[in-house]
């Protein structure tokens, strides 16, 4: 998964008639991909405005998009912690300065060889991760089965909303996948995936 925001070195403006001034980051932990949104294969963005004090503090937080309310609350939760180097006001030096920063939530940073890796994966590995247990989404086969399923092939090959149920059928069939990977440990993981999962491989 990844997230990205326009931020290496953040050149922003002051309040009216101030110089543009150079903001060095000095905490700014990135947000945290809501499991949910994850496991349900939406990406998205969130902007994300606040004023960053001289004292590199930051406070004033709005969300000025956001495509879904749990990218808002994680690109929120992040931006509460960054902490930025702190200067020294004077006439080319606001007291503090307004920022806004683009938050990316993507699904694509799948392994180059994963779709082979996934082919190559047997029940008898699933029966080992899961111990037993019915209900174990997040198993590395079933994060990487979504992960390709959201990379940018598929993203601009498929309409989004054929793409998402995709991902609804493949979330809903995972308690039979692993009953079945438990019934037969030698199979493929990859012929108990739904027929149309299967033909994307």
């Amino acid at each position: 998964m990844r997230w990205s925001v326009v931020m290496l070195l953040l050149c922003l403006s002051g309040p009216s008639g101030a110089a543009e001034m150079l903001l060095v980051p000095e905490h700014n932990p990135k947000p945290d991909y809501p499991t949910t949104l994850v496991r349900n294969g939406i990406m998205g963005m969130a902007r994300v405005g606040f004023m960053v004090h001289a004292d590199g503090r930051v406070d004033e937080i709005t969300i000025l998009h956001s495509d879904h309310p749990d990218f808002a609350e994680a690109a929120r939760e992040a931006v509460n912690q960054w902490r930025f180097k702190p200067w020294t006001v004077d006439l080319e030096h606001p007291a503090k300065t307004h920022v806004v920063a683009p938050f990316e939530f993507r699904l694509d940073d799948l392994p180059m060889d994963a779709h082979k890796w996934i082919k190559t994966w047997r029940c008898s590995d699933i029966n080992a991760h899961a111990n037993g247990q019915l209900w174990v989404q997040d198993l590395l086969p079933f994060h990487y089965t979504r992960l390709y399923l959201s990379n940018v092939f598929f993203v601009k090959q498929l309409p989004e909303t054929e793409r998402l149920a995709l991902i609804v059928r493949f979330n809903r069939l995972l308690p039979s996948i692993v009953q079945r990977c438990g019934s037969f440990p030698a199979a493929r993981y990859m012929r108990m995936l739904p027929k149309e999962v299967r033909e994307l491989l």
